[in-house]
């Protein structure tokens, strides 16, 4: 990587810690006040940091544009696809990916299982909101005050004995969901049918350290007739990988580039 690029994207983790003087930035550069007031000025330019007036710099506005840009045009669906394909090759199983739109969990690609029996979900079909996993999942991620709301709107329609039968049981299961990571739907929509799922997550750091908000969730699921629930549980390590190794790449931190020699 050029050495100028480097120190200029070296700059932008630092003011993201907070303002800093040019002498704050030429220090922790380990550079000449003079080059980093070339590379200040330069970003400055192009609105990546701005000047306060107290001579301090911080992120510019442009940055965050163009931040909330990228995430607005990534398509998770395109990204997730291959690692869909290589998850069902691996399991076998129906393999799913959803994600919440205008209040409903949506199904938006599906790799189908390499068995007779199928499942009959639907690409473009909202789930049973109150029991799948993948719903479970994106639910447990709304800040506290929405997720109390959201629940206390919805209807429990007892599917199997095994549905979730009211706002406070769904409360309580998404704390737990919350707090661990993963779900699951055993029998909660089909008696016969068993799902874990995972979260693939968006770019981004949220209070506490925790990675970003969940833009997605991914699934495996199959009937009991193939699979135990116990059996597919065992299969939750590799949901995991595979919907972390999405959150990386829908992130872009998947690798690095090639360095090139300094200019």
């Amino acid at each position: 990587m050029s050495q100028t690029v480097d120190r200029a994207l070296r700059i932008l983790p630092l003011l993201a810690a907070g303002p800093a003087t040019l002498d704050q930035v030429a220090r922790r550069l380990d550079v000449h006040k003079s080059t980093a007031l070339r590379l200040l000025r330069t970003l400055h330019e192009h609105g990546m940091v701005h000047r306060q007036q107290d001579q301090r710099y911080r992120l510019g506005a442009r940055l965050f544009a163009l931040a909330q840009e990228a995430v607005e045009n990534l398509d998770v669906r395109e990204i997730a696809h291959p690692h869909l394909v290589a998850l069902n090759e691996q399991c076998g199983h129906t393999v799913h990916l959803a994600v919440m739109e205008e209040g409903e969990v949506v199904y938006i690609d599906k790799v189908d299982s390499r068995y007779p029996v199928r499942m009959y979900s639907r690409i473009g079909r909202p789930v049973a909101i109150t029991v799948a996993a993948v719903a479970k999942l994106l639910l447990a991620d709304l800040p506290e005050p929405e997720r109390r709301a959201f629940t206390a709107r919805l209807d429990y329609p007892r599917y199997t004995p095994r549905s979730t039968p009211d706002a406070t049981a769904h409360l309580t299961e998404l704390a737990k969901v919350r707090e661990q990571g993963w779900a699951t739907d055993f029998g909660g929509h089909e008696e016969s049918v068993n799902c874990v799922a995972a979260p693939v997550r968006g770019p981004g750091r949220l209070s506490g350290g925790a990675r970003g908000r969940a833009v997605a969730a991914l699934s495996v699921s199959a009937p009991n007739v193939v699979v135990t629930a116990g059996e597919l549980l065992t299969l939750l390590p590799l949901v995991r990988r595979t919907a972390e190794a999405i959150s990386r790449e829908y992130a872009g931190t998947t690798g690095t580039p090639n360095q090139e020699e300094s200019t």
